[in-house]
């Protein structure tokens, strides 16, 4: 297995540990707004601010774990239903075309992270830059996936 193979794989698994996490936190975070509202008639102020981000950070890290799974049932579905003699041809021209579009939104999302970073959120006072990140952090997990699939694809 090559490096950026094993790097792919080892990524992929912490990300699947964090989004675990993420997710058991935000699930506890929730039930504790609950509880404190209809319980102690007292509202957490910051909970549902960090659970916006908390979940914007789940949306778009599980979107890189299921790139990496080929998982987005769309694009398998176009290809299933070609011939079999372009179906590699054009799972090779999508795996392209979505690097392509990986780097770009990663770039994109690195130049946001320079326009807000002296900017803070409202509620817990944390740089905007810290949920903005979710974007070229993830973007950037799928353009490693996608290097992967195309080196992988030339040991074919």
């Amino acid at each position: 297995m090559n490096a950026l193979k094993r790097c792919s794989y080892t990524i992929n698994n912490w990300v699947e540990w964090l989004l675990f996490g993420l997710g058991f936190t935000m699930s506890a975070i929730v039930a504790a707004q609950v509880f404190s509202r209809y319980a102690l008639n007292h509202s957490l102020f910051w909970s549902e601010e960090l659970l916006r981000y908390s979940l914007v950070w789940f949306a778009l890290l599980s979107a890189s774990v299921l790139y990496k799974r080929k998982g987005h049932l769309g694009i398998e579905l176009f290809v299933k239903n070609l011939p079999k003699g372009v179906q590699h041809k054009i799972s090779t021209v999508i795996i392209y075309i979505f690097l392509l579009l990986n780097l770009i939104v990663t770039y994109q999302g690195f130049n946001i992270l320079n326009d807000v970073h002296d900017q803070l959120t409202p509620a817990l006072r944390i740089p905007v830059s810290v949920p903005y990140a979710s974007i070229p952090v993830s973007f950037l997990f799928m353009v490693v996936y996608g290097i992967s699939d195309i080196l992988n694809q030339f040991k074919k």
